[in-house]
């Protein structure tokens, strides 16, 4: 479910308050006082819910680099296991020793014979002429670096069904798509709080479920289910506070309930997972901030812009009382009736726009172009982000180490978008981040495996945390308002088959060790360059009809960079940034209609 909001134009004077959008009734109501900072730290478990669905099942299904045939003849012989494996386990043959996290023993190879006979005869070291089997009971793994049998240990999901974990992270986002269409469906009929609790609760019994699972059918299951609360379970909430929350603090907002926020849960979740060391204890346990959720009707206020969509106009201003009354904020009537008044006209607007739907977006050349390349730039995001997420567990024998790290450049992207996105803008900064990750993924090839490799690999996770927070806006400021809803949810929707098949990048090790990161730096330099095909959005006049989305940015200069330039079209963009003084964040602005999936 994706919601615009409408951008704000306050009017000051004299005379009798000017409310065109909602947004105007914010500094009258209070746009960052004390209910907004209720909200925000609101947002702290919700956050924890959101980093613990998406990166709970990579610890659930780790499994570590060190494992061999399980050969129970030689139990009775009191050896170590380095003594097992120097007479049971071949050497790893020239293809696995390519592979990386190799080891110099084969892990899906024994040798076939009578142990106990070559005991008795005094044989003691293996003969490499011995006959081969695959592995027939089991494997034996060490758990030295993973202090812990995982799901997918425990299962052997090793060698010929090394698969089946990225089969489950599949099976989790292929939930998140039912999930998108079912919970967006409530949240835009019934309202954002049922949304929001039914979500949770579904993600929260159904991540208790997961920890009984026994096979690998029934963890699909199990994890579908998950992955349909995922995304809906924090984006809810996110939209209200960023709806209640005035324009001018959106983009800080929004930045830091992800840079500190998300940054931290995801930096702290592979410590939990490494203290309780139990996949089971760790799926309930990262599924108990989805209890706050059960509080909802009584700490989140309903959605003041979704009360206006249904023609609950009495309860929208209600809420914005309440929202006064905390915030100490003494509002006239006539401001209510003011507001009233366009929130009618409001409701009016957007019927015209249930006229058009996303097939629009395709209808005129250039704009269906402009749509295609968001689609193509979006899904590379997405694909190079958890391409970089699940190689990490090659790179490092210390994966809770380096994945903490790795999670934390969330903190540092945040803080350099706070600082430079409205400065550069969405073009040019995101074609430096997407570079960024390519030239530190291929750098990381050339270095030798260890720390270096792991902090190149860091780097480029950085670069494309920020390119995909830029992602998170670029879609919404370029798609004209009458499509912008459909248009987005299209993309995001869409976003999710990039997940689908990202944990699968890794298994391209099994060709080559660097196809991985050479395929990730490919596609970000790919993107990066997309990027460059795309107009300019800062300060510019966010289109609005369909012929305005077709023409957008027809006059932009290639190498137009806004801070620097004196080109026209920084005049131009000048002269509108005067014009629509106190606008923020444009991904948070738009119209209010009702934003439906299921009407793509």
């Amino acid at each position: 479910m994706t919601v615009m909001v409408e951008s704000t134009k306050i009017e000051e004077g004299n005379g009798p308050p000017k409310i065109e959008t909602f947004d105007d009734i914010l500094p009258y109501v209070g746009e960052a006082s004390r209910y907004q900072w209720f909200l925000f730290i609101l947002l702290l478990p919700f956050t924890f819910v959101y980093a613990f669905l998406y990166f709970a099942q990579f610890f659930i299904t780790l499994v570590p680099a060190e494992h061999w045939c399980s050969i129970p003849e030689l139990d009775h012989y009191n050896l170590t296991d380095h003594e097992k494996i120097a007479i049971g386990i071949p050497p790893a043959t020239p293809e696995e020793l390519q592979l990386e996290a190799a080891t110099w023993f084969s892990k899906c190879y024994m040798y076939d014979v009578n142990y106990t006979e070559l005991f008795e005869q005094g044989v003691r070291e293996a003969n490499q002429s011995w006959p081969l089997v695959p592995c027939k009971q089991g494997w034996t793994f060490n758990h030295t670096m993973i202090p812990y049998a995982s799901i997918a240990a425990e299962l052997e999901w090793v060698c010929d069904k090394t698969f089946l974990g990225s089969a489950a992270q599949s099976a989790f986002f292929v939930g998140s798509i039912i999930g998108g269409l079912i919970f967006g469906y409530i949240a835009d009929h019934y309202g954002r709080i049922p949304a929001l609790v039914s979500c949770n609760a579904v993600g929260f019994f159904a991540s208790i479920a997961t920890a009984f699972c026994n096979s690998f059918w029934s963890f699909c299951l199990a994890r579908l289910v998950v992955g349909a609360s995922f995304d809906n379970c924090f984006n809810v909430l996110f939209i209200i506070v960023i709806e209640y929350v005035g324009p001018k603090y959106r983009t800080l907002v929004a930045n830091m309930s992800f840079g500190i926020y998300f940054a931290a849960a995801a930096g702290l979740l592979p410590w939990i997972a490494y203290w309780i060391a139990d996949w089971r204890i760790l799926s309930v346990v990262t599924a108990f901030p989805m209890i706050t959720a059960f509080l909802g009707p009584w700490l989140v206020p309903e959605s003041a812009r979704w009360y206006i969509m249904s023609g609950k106009i009495d309860k929208a201003i209600g809420m914005l009382k309440k929202f006064a009354k905390v915030n100490g904020k003494e509002v006239k009537q006539e401001v209510f009736e003011e507001f009233e008044k366009s929130c009618k006209s409001m409701i009016e607007k957007d019927q015209s726009h249930n006229q058009y739907t996303v097939v629009h977006l395709f209808k005129l050349p250039r704009l269906a172009r402009i749509t295609v390349m968001l689609v193509i730039y979006w899904l590379l995001i997405i694909l190079v982000f958890d391409g970089h997420v699940w190689n990490m567990k090659l790179l490092d024998p210390d994966v809770f180490t380096s994945f903490s790290l790795a999670a934390m450049t969330e903190l540092p992207a945040a803080i350099l978008l706070a600082l430079f996105l409205d400065r550069w803008g969405r073009r040019w900064m995101g074609f430096a981040s997407m570079f960024m990750c390519g030239i530190f993924s291929f750098i990381a090839i050339g270095t030798p495996p260890g720390t270096l490799t792991v902090t190149m690999a860091i780097l480029a996770r950085l670069g494309v945390n920020i390119a995909a927070n830029i992602g998170f806006q670029y879609a919404a400021e370029m798609l004209p308002t009458v499509v912008r809803a459909q248009g987005v949810s299209l993309i995001h929707i869409i976003g999710y088959f990039a997940h689908i098949i990202g944990p699968y990048v890794i298994y391209l090790a099994d060709v080559n060790q660097y196809l991985p990161l050479i395929v990730l730096g490919l596609l970000s330099f790919l993107d990066a360059l997309l990027t460059l095909a795309l107009p300019e959005t800062l300060n510019q006049e966010l289109p609005e009809t369909l012929q305005e989305g077709n023409d957008f940015g027809k006059d932009q200069s290639f190498w137009w960079i806004p801070c620097i330039s004196s080109t026209p079209e920084l005049k131009k963009s000048a002269k509108k940034k005067k014009k629509k003084e106190g606008m923020a964040n444009a991904a948070f602005q738009g119209s209010i209609q009702t934003i439906d999936c299921t009407r793509l």
